[in-house]
């Protein structure tokens, strides 16, 4: 559910406002062509144009987004001319269309208030507009509708590459050294090569521990294999574990997922756990498949687990908490919500869908004496751009 709306109603709405953001602008392009100074035999041709360009990009886009494009490890060159450009326009023009819009109904709202007054004064006095102010005001709203454009590119092609280890020193029970990656998304945004990045990262890190909280792909099964290879390089002192997220369920057979799982030696933790000894005594990771994609089941997850054992509970998505607290299990990690991916960071908090969506959209929360922290995660979903929300390694010294 998103604020109150099943996950496939949203979704609609969401496509069904990106389809009028798209028709919105083509008018006020249109508009704009029709209204400069061109001769007409100019005019038609790049309306022509600039309609076929906005339809060509939004449909590519959706493609991108909905199509499993099995092309794996593409060259930045296919990135930079293929996907992103769809990306781009497909997120930048909803949000230059909401201030097109916003400006327009000011503008509107100002004019009503204008006429009001005007007809309050006995001799109205008609003042012609300076053509430098037109011209002034024009150049202010080009740079607001681009503004979004720009900055929808930078959180692509820069701040989505910018990955911050974020560390933690929480209480266990046990001396531990854990790296938690969530999120891979692994795709055409999210190739091998970016991946291996970040697992040279982790390596540098030298856990004990590494866990993965699910979402390894974007929309297709044929890059599981690459990102659970380099997966696969982390060595830690006691071993790598993991659970499933949603998209391995809607994208891939478990039977298909479990194989590679075990051909490249992670265990894969789904409604299970493992019992790890060391010098300082047990601990116990557990995994719980997906909350809603999967079958969870937490009592079948902890079965069998002494109580005086300290826990750490993997789940894809962190709303298992309140039930992991009343198992009193000490620390949960997840991840699901990429920190909210594009998020206004305000004084009094931060604004986006995740947050709007779910009471754990990042950080750490307390449960009494539990423990929960939710990572960003590395990956993109939807839209391969991140504002106010960078990839995140997370490196946890438990005590």
């Amino acid at each position: 559910m998103i604020l109150g709306l099943p996950f496939h109603t949203f979704l609609g709405i969401v496509i069904t406002l990106a389809v009028v953001a798209q028709i919105y602008l083509f008018l006020r392009i249109r508009q704009a062509i029709r209204s400069s100074l061109r001769q007409d035999r100019f005019k038609f041709p790049t309306i022509g144009l600039v309609g076929a360009i906005i339809v060509l990009l939004f449909a590519a886009n959706l493609y991108i987004m909905f199509k499993p494009i099995p092309w794996v490890d593409p060259p930045p060159e296919a990135q930079l001319l293929l996907f992103y450009p769809p990306a781009v326009w497909g997120l930048g023009s909803i949000l230059s269309a909401l201030i097109l819009g916003l400006m327009q109904l000011i503008g509107w709202l100002g004019s009503m208030v204008a006429r009001r007054c005007r007809a309050l004064i006995t001799q109205p006095s008609s003042i012609p507009m300076n053509p430098e102010r037109r011209r002034f005001l024009q150049a202010g709203v080009g740079g607001l509708v681009t503004a979004p454009f720009l900055l929808v590119g930078y959180g692509a092609a820069y701040a989505g590459r910018t990955s911050d280890v974020q560390e933690l020193t929480l209480p266990f029970g046990r001396s531990l050294r854990v790296v938690q990656l969530t999120d891979i998304h692994a795709g055409i945004y999210m190739t091998r090569k970016e991946i291996r990045r970040y697992t040279d990262q982790i390596n540098a890190l030298q856990p004990d521990l590494f866990v993965l909280t699910g979402d390894f792909i974007s929309n297709s099964i044929a890059f599981l294999p690459g990102c659970l290879e380099e997966m696969a390089r982390v060595r830690p002192r006691y071993g790598t574990f993991a659970t499933l997220g949603n998209h391995e369920h809607w994208y891939g057979k478990m039977s298909d997922i479990q194989a590679l799982f075990r051909q490249y030696s992670i265990p894969l933790l789904l409604n299970g756990h493992q019992v790890i000894r060391t010098e300082q005594g047990s601990f116990a990771v557990a995994g719980i498949d997906d909350l809603r994609a999967g079958f969870p089941d937490l009592e079948a997850t902890l079965r069998g687990i002494n109580a005086t054992t300290p826990t750490l509970l993997l789940s894809h998505r962190p709303e298992i908490f309140p039930q992991a607290a009343a198992c009193a299990i000490p620390l949960t990690l997840a991840g699901h919500y990429h920190g909210g991916q594009v998020t206004l960071r305000l004084p009094g908090g931060a604004i986006s869908l995740a947050h709007l969506r779910t009471p754990y959209p990042e950080g750490l929360y307390r449960i009494n004496a539990s423990l929960l922290y939710v990572s960003r995660g590395i990956g993109t979903t939807f839209s391969p751009v991140r504002l106010n929300a960078p990839p995140e390694v997370t490196l946890l010294h438990l005590t």
